[in-house]
């Protein structure tokens, strides 16, 4: 049989490749259209490894998940990491296309196999990675994989296509409308249809009513959660999902698709000049007059100039509400003074308030004046004393070694068991030397000394992780000092408050606020990237240290 000789050269190795991890995945419409069955492909998966005596470690099963991407796949990111323990000798699929249709996943899922010496197979195509031949057919398959993919995903696109230039809706969720099947020729692909959901009517028309009545984005957003419209999911509106409504056609009972190309590589960036825009087989939600009125005012609204203001506001997005802990984003009001002169006031404001109205947050503004000058002034006093950055340094060091602490400790212990084996391993030759042990004893002792040292590096590897592989050495005096100096040097030198912005942006995680809207604290970050960019001599430290070169990362507040 043609699987059993091409396996054949295993059953030599048993003893080393015992433990296999299963691999099976099947997506809705493959169970459907072709009839893969994860049962089926576990049922002979388990079959031939008892054929051949290997253990089934584990079986690893994603149902209903497509194969286009290895992420959102739980079954997939769990076996990798028991492979990363090494908890396993082979992995086995029905077939190579279960684990990734991309030839750069699978390259790289193989890749990391590799490194552990974990070796992969598949059934159905008769492969293994091993051998140079079977390296070469691996890639031979992983191309052709490919290759069916982009086949397929072009074949679904020009369905799509079609459907929508007949009036077609080509599914996904739409608020005013239920998505529902209907009964179709072709059995394999499901075809569906809009019909009117009344409640979810009543919201869109509510919208556009506002809308043409003279109201603005936000002022709807805040009407509409206030008197308890919701969106499709349940969640508040905001002013996109608002100036998305007014501006979809789906409402006068036209279909739209294609707006954008290319989605996965450049995502909003790639807008079609000429999408489909057909009239479609369902019924309009609003009327054709309130439609072109609204679109009217759109129109005029698009040719009205942007209001210049002047200033700099750097901390957007980097201070969080100190109710919901949104990012803050700026908010202006104007005044008039005595004179009748209007004077505008900035403000840092809760982002979700912004975008939602009250229903979501309040304002908790914050004067942007005295934001910026609190946040920098704080950072350049930082910089310019020596008493406070020792301070600094202590606090970090003191944190760093009470986590690391019982970590340190426990893999200590499991390395000094370690070396313990390699000593009890040339006593056991010593017995056999001398005549004391026979040949079968010294084999079992060897075999007993060898699965325990497995499971003390099994042990070892995640603490090696999480200590950085290896205790993380003390932030230095001069390390913070280099960075927090070199980094008010640089803001001084700042030309464009979008390098103002991205240079503050580098150094704090965030900026917090207290209840009376006073900032409490600037959470300062230093890892690799930080010591890189502001400090010649941390980037030599970290190019010659290896005990800063994987994990430093620390934070701290001022």
């Amino acid at each position: 049989m043609q699987i059993n000789t091409h396996f054949s050269n295993l059953n030599s190795d048993a003893s080393e490749l015992k433990r296999v991890a299963i691999y099976a995945r099947v997506s809705t419409t493959e169970q459907a259209e072709e009839g893969y069955s994860i049962d089926e492909q576990t049922r002979i998966l388990n079959e031939w490894c008892n054929q051949h005596g290997f253990k089934v470690y584990k079986e690893y099963v994603d149902r209903g998940i497509s194969g286009k991407s290895i992420t959102g796949r739980p079954a997939l990111q769990q076996l990798l990491i028991d492979a990363k323990r090494k908890e396993f000798d082979i992995v086995l699929v029905w077939k190579m296309n279960r684990l990734a249709r991309n030839i750069l996943d699978l390259l790289k899922i193989v890749n990391l196999l590799e490194q552990k010496n974990i070796a992969f197979r598949s059934y159905s195509e008769s492969y293994e990675t091993a051998t140079p031949s079977g390296k070469l057919q691996f890639h031979m398959m992983a191309a052709i994989a490919e290759f069916e993919r982009g086949n397929i995903a072009e074949n679904v696109k020009m369905g799509m296509l079609a459907r929508a230039k007949e009036g077609s809706w080509n599914g996904g969720q739409v608020l005013g409308y239920d998505t529902v099947e209907v009964n179709s020729e072709n059995k394999k692909r499901k075809n569906t249809k809009l019909i009117i959901n009344e409640k979810e009517a009543q919201t869109v028309r509510r919208i556009f009513e506002l809308y043409t009545q003279g109201h603005g984005y936000k002022s709807i957003a805040n009407k509409v959660n206030k008197e308890g419209h919701r969106s499709k999911k349940g969640g508040l509106f905001a002013i996109n999902t608002i100036k998305t409504i007014l501006t979809n056609p789906i409402y006068i009972g036209f279909i739209r698709y294609n707006v954008r190309r290319d989605w996965n590589a450049k995502r909003r960036n790639n807008i079609n000049p000429d999408p489909v825009l057909v009239k479609g087989h369902h019924e309009p939600i609003i009327s054709k007059e309130i439609w072109e009125k609204a679109q009217s005012l759109l129109k005029n609204r698009s040719n009205r100039p942007n209001r210049v203001h002047s200033g700099e506001f750097p901390l957007t997005g980097l201070m969080k509400c100190p109710v919901c802990g949104a990012g803050m984003v700026l908010g202006r009001t104007t005044n008039k003074n005595k004179d009748g002169s209007k004077r505008v006031l900035e403000y840092y404001v809760c982002g979700a308030w912004k975008n939602k109205g009250t229903s979501a947050c309040n304002s908790n503004a914050v004067r942007t004046e005295y934001a910026d000058d609190y946040v920098i002034n704080r950072i350049a006093t930082l910089a310019s004393s020596d008493k406070l950055i020792n301070d600094v340094v202590a606090r970090i060091n003191s944190g760093m070694n009470q986590k690391a602490a019982p970590l340190q400790k426990e893999y200590e212990s499991l390395k000094k068991t370690l070396n313990s084996i390699q000593v009890k391993k040339e006593k056991v030759f010593e017995l056999y030397e001398e005549g004391l042990i026979e040949k079968g004893e010294l084999s079992e002792r060897l075999e007993k000394l060898k699965e325990e040292k497995r499971l003390l590096e099994d042990r070892l590897a995640p603490l090696e992780l999480e200590l950085g592989e290896g205790i993380q050495k003390e932030v230095t005096f001069e390390l913070v000092s280099e960075v927090m100096k070199d980094f008010v040097l640089s803001y001084k030198n700042s030309i464009t408050t979008e390098q103002k912005k991205q240079l503050l942006s580098l150094l704090i995680k965030q900026i917090t606020i207290g209840k009376d809207r006073k900032i409490e604290s600037i959470q300062i970050q230093l890892n690799n990237d930080i010591v890189r960019h502001f400090s010649k001599k941390g980037e030599e430290k970290l190019s010659g240290d290896d005990d800063f070169s994987s994990s430093f990362s620390v934070v701290f507040a001022i």
